[in-house]
């Protein structure tokens, strides 16, 4: 199925900055501390906010990538939830009493206003594409029932005085299941959807960008410039990373339905948000050693597991090399035995974490090349 040209429109990109709003408000929860360290409740509070976003936006995204036509429809559409999207944002809490209320309504009026679009669409494409009325048909049906679950957890908070959005946000990424079998039909623009993808994953970045700008508010010192330097290249070494596998290695032009995909980047985003967080930590004394240690350790792995996974969108020519997977986990092993050996120096944890980014980011581009050598050496 040969699909036309889609650009990503600045509508688009500004819809997206909400999202990474919302983010950065969920960063926020791991600031609380509680002796040395945030509590499990808070950081389980944080990763549920971060999902919750995160599926809105893969619902948003797969809807605009398929339907959406930059009309004032959509326009009317998109600012209607990015209005809700404040309020979620400002509701999130690691304590949720006071905000539960605000949170859930908003939430649930989200996907109504997105079950909303789709019925439209389903009206247009009654004549123009009657094939797809019974999947756009399965899309409102799950947007409508996740919505109603969502306001069930309501009275069971009040009951209880417990957040259950685990409910609500576990349905929601069971229904992707037969919506994916349905949409397999129906591809998605991919090109669009990996553009998409990136912005958002360069808008979270920008999140990490100004958690590193924080070292440069203290007093001038060689401590200062030392850790400043050294967070400064690891941030610029996952940029790196990323821009690379996505400029050189993803093949835009696979014909897919962008699930799975998707799927491999809400993990990576949870991973690099957890990352900005280690990264303000590691320069606070206050923070306990051995859990900022395990956080960044963790967060890295995460990240450039899914990173690599992404690979399986990868062009023909551009698999990994056995060699370079070997040195890979050579270099992992290398990271985890000195990061385990010097945990109470913050002076080599930091900077064995900038040489551990920096030699991954190293790997990908010399197996990049080490491709095209022996490619354009068949070729002569």
């Amino acid at each position: 199925m040969e699909l036309g040209e889609k650009k990503v429109e600045y509508i688009e990109l500004i819809y997206d900055l909400i999202f990474v709003y919302f983010i950065g408000r969920s960063n926020s929860i791991l600031h609380e501390t509680e002796r040395g360290f945030f509590s499990f409740d808070t950081y389980i509070a944080y990763v549920l906010s971060l999902l919750v976003i995160l599926h809105v936006w893969y619902l948003s995204t797969m809807f605009i990538n398929r339907y959406g036509d930059n009309s004032i429809r959509n326009f009317i559409g998109l600012f209607i939830n990015m209005y809700l999207i404040y309020y979620m944002a400002n509701a999130t809490r690691a304590d949720w009493e006071g905000y539960y209320l605000r949170y859930v309504i908003a939430w649930a009026l989200i996907l109504l206003n997105l079950a909303v679009q789709y019925f439209i669409v389903l009206q247009k494409n009654k004549k123009d594409c009657p094939w797809e009325i019974p999947n756009i048909r399965r899309h409102i049906l799950f947007l409508v029932i996740q919505a109603a679950i969502i306001f069930a957890t309501l009275p069971l908070y009040r009951i209880w005085n417990i957040p259950w959005i685990w409910v609500p946000l576990l349905a929601g990424f069971i229904f992707i299941i037969p919506t994916q079998r349905s949409d397999s039909l129906f591809p998605v623009n991919f090109e669009h959807l990996t553009e998409r993808v990136m912005l958002f994953v360069v808008f979270t970045f920008g999140e990490m960008i100004i958690s590193v700008a924080a070292y440069f508010e203290t007093s001038f010192s060689l401590s200062m410039v030392y850790f400043s330097l050294m967070t400064f290249l690891i941030a610029a070494g996952l940029v790196l990373s990323y821009g690379y596998v996505y400029n050189h290695i993803i093949d835009r032009k696979m014909n897919t339905t962008g699930t799975a995909y998707m799927f491999l980047h809400v993990f990576l985003l949870v991973a690099l948000c957890n990352i900005t967080a280690a990264l303000g930590y590691m320069r606070d004394p206050s923070i306990e050693t051995i859990p900022k240690n395990i956080l960044i350790v963790v967060s890295f792995l995460v990240y450039f597991c899914f990173l690599l996974l992404i690979g399986i969108f990868s062009k023909e020519t551009e698999r990994l090399q056995k060699r370079t997977l070997i040195f890979l986990v050579l270099t992992v092993v290398a990271y985890l035995i000195i990061m385990w050996l010097f945990y109470g120096n913050s002076y080599i944890s930091v900077a064995a974490s900038a040489l551990f980014v920096l030699t991954i980011h190293l790997c990908l581009v010399l197996n990049h090349r080490s491709i095209h050598r022996t490619s354009l050496s068949r070729d002569t």
